[in-house]
């Protein structure tokens, strides 16, 4: 005969949404004959909630972003800004002046600009028949 069909309990929400810890901060990231840029639109952060470092080769921008009001989740009918930490890593294509670095935070666009130690050279390899 028929068996009885389980009733399916909906997932909420917050169930669904799967848990993060960090947000991941949008960049655009280009190189001159002297020198590497990064920037970013970082409206809503103070310079002082920005931590930039370089480790080795890798460019680490790390920082907060906090609300300017405490709202309950419920409440929400659309979140799209992200609120809370966030951070980005670039690896850099080649040695830069890290203590000649600027950071600069103008109409909420975060402009970096790090001079290269050396200029790049290109290479080429020279492909023959066998």
């Amino acid at each position: 005969m028929f068996k009885k069909k389980k009733k399916i309990k909906p997932i909420t929400k917050e169930e669904f949404i799967p848990f993060v810890t960090e947000g991941e901060l949008s960049i655009d990231a280009y190189e001159t004959d002297d020198e590497i840029v990064v920037q970013s639109t970082i409206g809503g952060i103070e310079s002082k909630d920005l931590d930039i470092s370089v480790d080795g080769d890798m460019l680490i921008i790390k920082g907060q972003r906090q609300s300017a009001e405490q709202i309950d989740a419920k409440s929400y009918i659309l979140k799209e800004c992200y609120w809370g930490s966030f951070s980005k890593k670039i690896l850099l294509p080649q040695k830069v002046k890290i203590s000649q670095a600027k950071a600069i935070v103008e109409n909420g666009i975060l402009t970096l600009r790090i001079p290269k130690t050396e200029k790049s050279s290109s290479l080429k390899i020279e492909v023959s028949d066998k």
